[in-house]
């Protein structure tokens, strides 16, 4: 069996090394060069299929009657996209006899869109997965071939959790490829009235709105700290970064307002508050005897 992979991201190389292991030819693999903006925290698709002796090439645009050319010729059996970034076109989707896979990390047809492991902790789910999906030209709502679910603990974040949802992805392809393989295997539409769909998110959408409940304010922080920009909040015309935080069942009178209770530093939400455990402020970061220090100075005054 051929196939040709669009990857990226520790799933682009999970992917790539379990169709090897499962006996797939991979002629060639489109993937994306690492923008400079970006904190490279994830593995390299490009230096595997170095390794490998695989083509891999890095068109901005894969879509082109150049690239769709370059494809047909191949006569893969599958395409499969595995955290590749740009939507495929009907042309290259229809190119392999067997069809295009994409793998998706949520439980389609839950969270489709971008950014699913950041926003399924944001918004306080318990449960996420992975989805083998077919590829459509409607993003993420093809007809799903596999899934595996993912619990999500309190105290996770999105780089914890990805790493859950790797795990996860090569267990499912491990059962799949084999039976896809196979050239039989079943396929279920997704009815997307019970789904959702999410966009994607940039640094300033962690910007804090301290009227929100604390669990809410809570689970941004978790959801966009390291490797992510992190959740902020303006104190004194000076941002704070607030990289780890805890819930405290005790009430501030304000939202943002700033509180010392005893060695404990508190920050009022419209519901409930946090207790900040981990800061940065002017590239500085700190914790315990500096962050209390550095709160201590502004009790009184409101985060906005």
């Amino acid at each position: 069996m051929k196939a040709v992979v669009f990857a990226y991201h520790n799933m682009g190389v999970i992917g790539i090394e379990k169709l090897l292991a499962h006996g797939f030819k991979v002629p060639m693999v489109f993937t994306h060069e690492d923008s400079a903006s970006e904190n490279i925290w994830f593995g390299s698709v490009r230096d595997l299929c170095k390794d490998k002796g695989i083509t891999a090439v890095t068109p901005l645009d894969p879509n082109t009657e150049e690239w769709i050319g370059r494809i047909r010729p191949l006569k893969p059996d599958f395409i499969f996209s595995f955290y590749y970034r740009h939507m495929l076109s009907a042309d290259i989707l229809s190119i392999p006899r067997l069809g295009a896979y994409n793998l998706h990390g949520s439980l389609l047809p839950r969270y489709r869109g971008r950014c699913p492991v950041n926003w399924a902790i944001i918004k306080g789910e318990t449960l996420t997965g992975v989805t083998l999906h077919e590829m459509v030209e409607k993003p993420d709502a093809g007809a799903v071939v596999a899934q595996a679910a993912v619990p999500i603990d309190m105290t996770d974040t999105a780089l914890t959790l990805f790493h859950k949802l790797e795990q996860a992805a090569g267990d499912l392809l491990d059962d799949c490829l084999p039976v896809m393989r196979g050239g039989r295997f079943q396929k279920t539409p997704q009815d997307l009235s019970q789904g959702s769909y999410f966009g994607g998110r940039k640094p300033e959408d962690g910007k804090i709105d301290w009227h929100d409940k604390a669990i809410d304010v809570y689970n941004l922080i978790r959801g966009v700290t390291r490797p992510y920009p992190g959740a902020f909040g303006n104190l004194s015309g000076r941002q704070v970064i607030i990289w780890r935080a805890a819930l405290s069942g005790e009430s501030t009178s304000q939202p943002g307002l700033i509180t010392i209770r005893g060695q404990n530093v508190l920050i009022g939400c419209g519901h409930g508050s946090i207790a900040p455990l981990e800061i940065e402020v002017d590239a500085q970061v700190m914790r315990g005897k500096d962050l209390f220090d550095f709160f201590k100075i502004h009790s009184g005054e409101v985060m906005r």
